[in-house]
């Protein structure tokens, strides 16, 4: 079992509101480079969707929730096929999105007992947890040109250290798509 981040992100590592819906100042960042950045599956998930578990905060899940089942290309039906774990203390139902289900506790005692793959996407609460038990194995990060200066980073100051190697770093159109894991403990 992995536990993989994905996250889009400016090039000073602003991960917040990067499609707008959060009404933060330099909020739909995302979208300034076109749809070739962010459309299909850019972060190479392919059979992680379908053998693996999305875990998604309730913000994030409530965006993905009114987007994804909308949508009928290939990669959107593997999003909305997937299994769901959603990390909540304020939602008591999520059948409006298919194979969603509450998690019950924390989200770290859960992923220590999940026996598949689990994907984060968003989700910047979940992302601090699971860092501060040291959880994460990879990072994806799409890594497009801007700099906003101000908001939420993956990577936080006074957070934990991560020790990572760059196995993959690919252009994507106007982005980079790189892919960090967890280096060899020593």
């Amino acid at each position: 079992m992995s536990v993989i981040v994905i996250a889009f992100s400016t090039l000073d590592g602003i991960v917040s509101d990067p499609d707008g819906r959060g009404g933060t100042p330099g909020g739909g960042w995302m979208f300034r480079h076109g749809p070739e950045a962010v459309a299909g599956d850019k972060f190479r998930l392919g059979a992680t969707l379908d053998e693996g578990v999305l875990l998604l905060g309730r913000t994030t899940w409530e965006q993905f929730s009114r987007l994804w089942p909308q949508r009928e290309d290939a990669f959107s039906a593997r999003m909305n096929a997937a299994a769901k774990l959603v990390a909540s203390r304020t939602l008591t139902d999520v059948s409006g999105w298919a194979n969603s289900r509450l998690l019950d506790g924390d989200p770290a005692d859960a992923v220590e007992r999940e026996p598949r793959d689990v994907v984060v996407a968003g989700s910047l609460s979940v992302v601090h947890a699971l860092r501060a038990r040291d959880l994460v194995d990879e990072y994806r990060l799409i890594t497009l040109p801007s700099v906003l200066g101000t908001g939420d980073r993956l990577f936080p100051a006074g957070g934990p250290p991560a020790h990572l190697e760059c196995v993959s770093a690919e252009r994507t159109g106007p982005a980079v798509l790189t892919c960090y894991r967890r280096a060899a403990r020593r």
